[in-house]
């Protein structure tokens, strides 16, 4: 016989493990559901010579270098390196600190006389990717920037789309040094751009051969029409930016790979700006006191981003990043807007710059999508000041530096990353 208190105790103890292991069972059904609702509608399988790599990694972290050096390697003289170091140290803080309209303003302090090395010269600009590259070639130039070779099949049983980057041909020089490139290719799927994937490195050739084949599943035949290839030829640089070497779009409209794969080559162009898709606009405001040499930048509003979300929101935010020359030396960011295309930031940032260091301030403003799961995406980059590659970015500098005590307020539109 079993005492009542016993017998209480016993079926107290049964239901509390009962409702913790259903609890247990539901939470991991319901993170397992998430995780499928945020998958992507297709994915793809990256082979290299015949290993398969599922999922693709695609992070391109760069490391910082705490001490300068030039491209044979060899570190600056010591002074200057001493001072590269503190101004990273110092001025690229943490990016979690956050601001709003009743938060203290974010405080960066510029160097004043510093020597970095590697200045832009004057036939070079910042691309909307962010590269070195020379300014557009006059109509009697004719640089030639090579071939890539590549191959289209599809494969309908699975639905699934098969891009092979064999080979390039007639690369140019972009090292200097060593008479040589690092070339490797990025490649994304117009106009969606859901896939974005990327070569291995080769290392000084200028005739690479990559034998690297992408699969791309989930896209239906009588898609293929609506669809553009995207490569972007890169050479990549461990000092500073990768160089643009140039770009090829190939629509797959003239492709037909039905009856088999389909084996192109295509002469690498010159990669236009002016070709670059909207990706929505930002409104930010700049004003500059003299008096004081402070740059107050305000980050406003965006609208018209693209849907980045299969819901068809987004959760942006705004990375602000100060250049000196082609150096970044200070950056922050702000809240990040849930669920919304036509986010209110409302956020200001003031940086110390000295007047005489304005003609070489470049300030670059990159719309994120935040995403819990997978990498953050760049919606799109706004560039103002020495190296702003659109009319519009110069005359809103100009007005800046022209009108100092006074709020510039205008609206640009977002260009490609």
């Amino acid at each position: 016989d079993v005492s009542p208190v016993v017998a209480g105790l016993i079926g107290a103890t049964v239901l509390v493990v009962s409702v913790s292991v259903t609890v247990f069972v539901w939470t991991c059904c319901h993170q397992q559901a998430e995780k499928k609702h945020k998958t992507p509608p297709y994915k793809f399988i990256h082979m290299l010579k015949g290993i398969s790599i599922y999922p693709e990694t695609l992070s391109n972290k760069k490391k910082i270098n705490r001490i300068r050096r030039d491209k044979s390697g060899t570190p600056k003289e010591p002074g200057r390196g001493n001072l590269v170091d503190a101004a990273e140290s110092g001025l690229i803080g943490s990016d979690k600190t956050p601001a709003g309209p009743n938060a203290a303003p974010h405080v960066d302090q510029l160097p004043i006389k510093v020597d970095y090395g590697d200045e832009l010269s004057p036939d070079q600009s910042l691309t909307p990717g962010g590269s070195k590259t020379s300014s557009p070639s006059s109509p009697g130039d004719d640089v030639m920037l090579g071939e890539l070779t590549f191959s289209v099949d599809y494969n309908f049983p699975k639905k699934a789309l098969v891009v092979t980057i064999q080979e390039a041909h007639g690369l140019p020089v972009m090292d200097e040094h060593t008479q040589s490139s690092d070339p490797y290719i990025k490649m994304t799927i117009l106009p969606d751009k859901r896939h974005r994937v990327k070569t291995r490195v080769l290392r000084k050739t200028l005739e690479p051969v990559f034998d690297e084949t992408f699969t791309f599943y989930g896209i239906p035949y009588s898609q293929l029409q609506d669809l553009v290839l995207h490569f972007l030829v890169l050479s990549f640089d461990r000092f500073s930016r990768d160089d643009v070497i140039g770009e090829v779009m190939v629509p797959l409209a003239g492709v037909d790979p039905s009856t088999g794969k389909v084996q192109l080559t295509r002469e690498i162009l010159k990669r236009n700006i002016q070709k670059c898709i909207s990706r929505g606009e930002l409104q930010v405001s700049l004003s500059y006191q003299p008096v004081a040499q402070r740059m107050t930048v305000v980050v406003l509003k965006a609208r018209h981003l693209p849907k980045m979300d299969i819901t068809g929101l987004s959760d942006p935010y705004v990375k602000v990043n100060v250049y000196y020359g082609r150096k970044r030396i200070a950056k922050k960011k702000t809240h990040v807007k849930k669920c919304t295309l036509n986010p209110v930031f409302n956020e200001s940032f003031i940086y110390d710059i000295p007047a005489e260091l304005l003609p070489d301030i470049s300030i670059e403003f990159l719309v994120i999508d935040f995403d819990r799961t997978t990498k953050n995406e760049v919606v799109g980059r706004l560039i103002l000041g020495a190296h702003s590659v659109t009319a519009a970015g110069v005359e809103h500098w100009r007005e800046v530096c022209d009108s100092p005590r006074k709020a510039v307020t205008k609206w640009h539109s977002l260009s490609e990353y």
